[in-house]
C-alpha cells in the first residue's frame, strides 16, 4: 500500500484528488492539507511514501515544501502537481529532489500511475509541461539577485532586506536595481511579479 500525503490549497481540488486517488488500488490517502508548511509537518509526523504537492500554497510554496521534505523525510518521494510549465519551477523542482512533475489536468488514473512509478523509484515529467518549460527563456538573474527579490517580495524596506541577507543596504539596492534593469520593468515590485510569473522565484 502506497501511503500518500496530499497538499493542495484549493479545497475542492484537494477533495477531488483525495476521492479519486483513494479509489485507486494500492493507494491510501493518509493526510490532506492546504498549506505547504503543514505538508512538511505532516510528512515528518506520518512518514508517507509519497507527497503530492501543489506549487502555489500559503505557508510555504510547494517547491520550498519539497526541499524541506527531502531534508527531513528523505524516504518520502515528492510529486509536484501544477498547471504551469515554467522553466524556473521545473529546475527548482529537480534541484529539490522532486521525482515527479505532472499537470493538474491529467485524469486520476494517470496521476495514480505517476504515483506508483515514483514510489517504485522512477521519475515522471509531464511532456507538455517540459516542452513549455524548455520553450521559455532562461532566468537572466544571478542567485544573489533572486535572493534579494525573494526577500523584497513581502514589501520589506531595504534596511530589513539587508539585515535578513546580511548585506549592506547599498549592495541590496544594487541587486534590486540590476534585477529591475535585466527584467526591463519599472520597479522592484514589478520585478518580483515578473520573476514569479516566470517561475524563477
Amino acid at each position: 500500500m502506497i501511503r500518500l500525503l496530499l497538499a493542495e490549497d484549493h479545497h475542492l481540488v484537494r477533495g477531488a484528488f483525495a476521492a479519486l486517488l483513494g479509489t485507486e488500488p494500492g493507494i491510501e490517502v493518509v493526510a490532506e492539507t492546504g498549506r505547504g508548511d503543514e505538508a512538511v509537518r505532516l510528512a515528518v509526523e506520518l512518514r508517507p511514501d509519497v507527497a503530492m504537492l501543489d506549487i502555489d500554497m500559503p505557508g510555504l510554496d510547494g517547491l520550498a515544501a519539497a526541499e524541506r521534505i527531502a531534508e527531513t523525510v528523505p524516504s518520502c518521494r515528492v510529486v509536484i502537481v501544477t498547471g504551469y510549465g515554467r522553466p524556473g519551477y521545473l529546475r527548482r523542482a529537480m534541484a529539490a529532489g522532486v521525482r515527479g512533475f505532472v499537470g493538474k489536468d491529467n485524469p486520476a488514473a494517470t496521476l495514480a500511475q505517476v504515483i506508483r512509478q515514483i514510489h517504485g523509484g522512477g521519475r515522471y515529467i509531464d511532456p507538455e509541461l517540459a516542452a513549455d518549460a524548455l520553450s521559455m527563456r532562461e532566468c537572466p538573474l544571478t542567485p544573489r539577485e533572486l535572493d534579494t527579490l525573494r526577500a523584497a517580495a513581502s514589501g520589506a524596506p531595504v534596511s530589513r532586506i539587508a539585515r535578513e541577507l546580511r548585506l549592506s543596504e547599498g549592495t541590496v539596492r544594487n541587486y534590486l536595481s540590476s534585477a529591475v534593469t535585466k527584467l526591463a520593468v519599472e520597479n522592484r515590485h514589478t520585478a518580483v511579479r515578473r520573476a514569479r510569473d516566470m517561475g524563477w522565484l
